[in-house]
């Protein structure tokens, strides 16, 4: 019991710390980790050790491929492939289904772009097909919002479900995580899909736009002229589609039964595959988005800008593994895993405590990052130590941490800052969506779970 009093402590400390105290994350993890190595009396010879080999082992693992699929998300942003991605499904879809092709631009997106960089992007776009339609501007802000959010939490190669993978012990599978992580999130987000859709005829008075140069007011053609001539649809999907498509690929050879045999195919292909090299790859496919003179300039600051934004993430990820590594060598599992496993909640387990951390301090990431460490050493007792219960647990935890983006959420203040949306609509708007997304993908992953555990 004393060490469940330690965790809870240690928890509230990191939530307080970042939500109330605004403290880095990256700081807060690091100082449970130590504090918490200290309060479960680990040997003192062991401490550092638990905690920089956490550290190292994470970040060499994953680090590169966090910084590659960072590097192609900032490349597709500014390229103007997002609108061109968007105008290609537009093409297809037509402008009959506004809710749906925001939902769809949305999933896609967000693949490689993070979630709140993918709403600046689109947002114009979404204003252009709301106008164009006449269907309520919340309507469609939600229906980006969910679309963006369902692959943003549950497929690699964004950082949070790689993270998670790493903690869990599946990162040497992706591609199994990517096969369940797409049907899944396509799940979430037609569960926003439906739900934008009860507001398709509901108006809303909006905010007013906080400047004249406000992003919030520039035209579609505007955007659209700033980018310049746009890449073709192909090679816009290109840098997200071939390195899913290679990773899977090598998954599929590496099954049991070995489909293709064991020969030089099967050595290609695995390597192809080898999520680094496939991010690699897809880099190599989005330097092809980069036109006109000055490329070479251009794609240097791209390039800065790609580390600057992964470098947060990457400690963040290796401060939650040490956290998670201390947790492991305390008192803690043991008593957890007796308690937990006699409950028969399983992947209840770890989606309610994503849920819980992520509604109280606000980052997906963060609240991916640390349920996973702390979940990785309960497997066995769960019932989740298979290949298929690590996935299903990497999916759990990234459904938990949907639940729920409000006022401590920077996604939040996105979409409804340039969406006009009023900070109460939102409340009763945006952040049920998040809600139900979340429980929406919850429950896919339950029926999976009756199918493979």
């Amino acid at each position: 019991m004393t060490a469940l009093l330690i965790l809870i402590v240690l928890v509230a400390g990191i939530v307080l710390a970042t939500a109330r105290w605004k403290v880095n994350p990256f700081l807060a993890l690091m100082g449970a980790a130590i504090l918490g190595a200290f309060a479960f009396r680990l040997p003192l010879g062991e401490i550092v050790t638990t905690v920089t080999t956490a550290f190292g082992s994470t970040l060499g693992n994953i680090g590169l491929v966090i910084l590659f699929g960072t590097m192609i998300g900032v490349i597709l942003e500014r390229s103007g492939a997002a609108i061109s991605m968007a105008e290609a499904l537009i093409r297809v879809i037509g402008t009959r289904f506004p809710n749906l092709t925001m939902t769809l631009i949305g999933y896609i997106v967000s693949i490689p772009v993070f979630c709140d960089s993918g709403y600046v992007v689109l947002n114009s776009l979404r204003k252009a097909i709301t106008l164009r339609t006449g269907v309520s501007s919340l309507a469609t802000a939600i229906a980006l919002m969910t679309g963006l959010y369902a692959t943003h939490t549950l497929v690699p190669p964004t950082p949070g479900p790689l993270a998670a993978a790493e903690n869990i012990g599946i990162a040497d599978n992706l591609g199994l995580v990517i096969a369940f992580g797409l049907p899944v999130s396509a799940v979430a987000a037609l569960a926003g899909l439906a739900y934008a859709t009860v507001f398709s005829r509901r108006d809303f008075t909006p905010l007013p736009a906080e400047s004249d140069d406000d992003i919030s007011t520039q035209t579609y053609e505007e955007l659209r002229e700033s980018y310049g001539r746009l890449p073709n649809a192909f090679a816009a999907f290109l840098p997200i589609l071939l390195p899913l498509a290679l990773i899977c690929t090598s998954s599929v050879v590496n099954l049991p039964g070995r489909p293709i045999g064991e020969g030089t195919a099967f050595d290609v292909l695995t390597f192809l595959g080898t999520p680094v090299i496939a991010l690699v790859i897809g880099l190599l496919a989005a330097t092809t988005l980069l036109r006109g003179s000055g490329k070479l300039t251009r794609f240097n600051e791209q390039m800065h800008e790609s580390i600057r934004v992964a470098a947060p993430i990457l400690l963040i990820t290796g401060a939650g593994a040490s956290f998670g590594a201390v947790l492991a060598a305390s008192p803690l599992t043991g008593f957890l895993s007796e308690n937990l496993a006699g409950l028969g909640i399983g992947l209840a387990v770890p989606f309610l405590i994503a849920a819980a951390l992520k509604t109280a301090q606000g980052s997906s990431t963060v609240s991916i990052v640390s349920t996973s460490a702390l979940i990785a050493p309960m497997l066995g007792s769960l019932g989740l130590a298979s290949p298929e219960g690590m996935v299903l647990t990497v999916l759990a935890v990234g459904a938990g941490a949907m639940v729920v983006s409000h006022a401590n959420d920077s996604y939040f203040w996105v979409v409804s800052q340039l969406s006009r949306i009023p900070v109460a609509t939102a409340y009763r708007t945006l952040t049920v969506a998040t809600a139900v997304e979340g429980v929406a993908a919850f429950a896919a992953i339950q029926v999976l779970a009756l199918f493979l555990l």
